[in-house]
């Protein structure tokens, strides 16, 4: 078993670095005082490949492994939550279903621009009243000659508001619950598309998010994804890879706010010390430290398993829970050590805290994470 990355992955990892500390850093705390959509960082992530980090290089990606993914997708979280997770969507949720599950002809035209990022994509399978109850799909896709007609309102839909096309769940057979759903690729200029609400949010507030509102939408037959019915399993094959991406973004977010935590405990002074020399900073140093490693060790084997063909839906979900919740614990604690300054907006621990939250709400809850494992526990050991 090899835990030392290779030089090819070191290389990846340092030029993402160098990336995110000039280029989204320095205006991470700006871009989300003014919820604004950072699409000048987004084209210079697409200019050195990182929009379509896993796409082969004949469609326009940079033809890395997933490794090499959660290596790039962790720097650009440590400096940006919202810019990472724009990435994430259009890597994982849109470009890969389309590489996987598309026809040459979707590849060419839905894969090649956004891989390149000269286009944006979205991911739609989200709904009101049935987030989690994802099979319980309420929009519909009625076949009509040579085209589908989908009827539905997706919501919570990141890069919704500035998507050029976006792969949509609808139910193509109702009487066939899961297995009536079917997925499509639905380009915002056809007709009776149309964004709607766009939320304001408590954290990634530099992320687009908003529903999409499909009324009487045309969509031409052969923009379905995969066979009729297919669309559940293209769905849940996705989000076991959208799982690492969530998993590696939250653990950038954790180390962003523990790195200048700690930095602070060195320079920050109490009876006459730094307060790091005080043993309840140092346990919460200790254990911040902790579960980021065994956060980032669960995220490198899902990822690892990923790109070697193994099946690893258990393991993703393990990575995506551990990996939010320690955000969540490590964001807090940072702001406890900062004190009052933490609570402040001129430090980031307090942009971390909200950003960190939502990891442990989309693509699966951490409460559908621990339904995910317990399940795949049981039908192992009880096989």
């Amino acid at each position: 078993m090899e835990f030392q990355l290779s030089e090819d992955h070191k290389m990846i990892q340092q030029m993402a670095r160098d990336f995110a500390q000039k280029e989204v850093a320095p205006f991470a705390a700006k871009w989300d005082a003014e919820s604004h959509f950072p699409i000048e960082a987004i084209k210079k992530m697409a200019e050195i490949g990182f929009m379509g980090i896993m796409v082969p290089p004949e469609l326009g990606g940079g033809g890395m492994d997933q490794v090499a993914y959660v290596l790039v997708l962790e720097e650009i979280s440590a400096a940006c939550a919202s810019t990472a997770v724009t990435m994430s969507v259009n890597n994982s949720l849109y470009c890969i279903p389309i590489v996987k599950f598309g026809t040459d002809a979707q590849r060419q035209k839905y894969v090649v621009p956004f891989a390149k990022g000269e286009q944006l994509g979205a991911y739609c399978l989200s709904e009101p009243g049935t987030g989690s109850d994802a099979a319980n799909q309420r929009t519909t896709a009625v076949k009509k000659g040579d085209k589908y007609i989908l009827n539905g309102t997706k919501n919570f839909i990141t890069n919704g508001p500035n998507a050029d096309a976006m792969i949509v769940f609808a139910m193509t057979d109702k009487e066939k619950k899961h297995k009536g759903i079917s997925a499509f690729i639905v380009e915002k200029g056809f007709k009776g598309f149309s964004v709607g609400k766009v939320e304001h949010k408590m954290g990634i507030r530099a992320s687009s998010t908003s529903e999409i509102v499909l009324t009487d939408c045309e969509v031409p037959a052969e923009n379905l994804l995969g066979k009729e019915g297919e669309g559940f399993a293209i769905a849940m094959n996705t989000l076991d890879a959208g799982r690492i991406g969530i998993a590696t973004q939250a653990i950038g977010i954790a180390r962003a706010a523990f790195e200048s935590s700690v930095k602070y405990s060195t320079i920050r002074e109490a009876f006459n010390q730094p307060i790091s020399n005080f043993q309840l900073i140092q346990q919460k140093i200790a254990d911040m430290a902790m579960r980021i490693d065994a956060s980032r060790l669960l995220t490198h084997r899902a990822a690892w398993m990923r790109q070697n063909n193994i099946p690893m839906s258990k393991e993703a979900a393990m990575a995506k829970l551990f990996s939010s919740e320690t955000a969540t614990f490590v964001t807090k604690e940072a702001v406890q050590i900062l004190g009052g300054y933490g609570y402040c907006c001129e430090y980031p621990q307090e942009r971390h805290y909200r950003d960190a939250k939502i990891t442990e709400i989309y693509e699966g809850t951490s409460e559908i994470q621990r339904i995910v494992i317990a399940r795949n526990v049981l039908k192992e050991l009880t096989a």
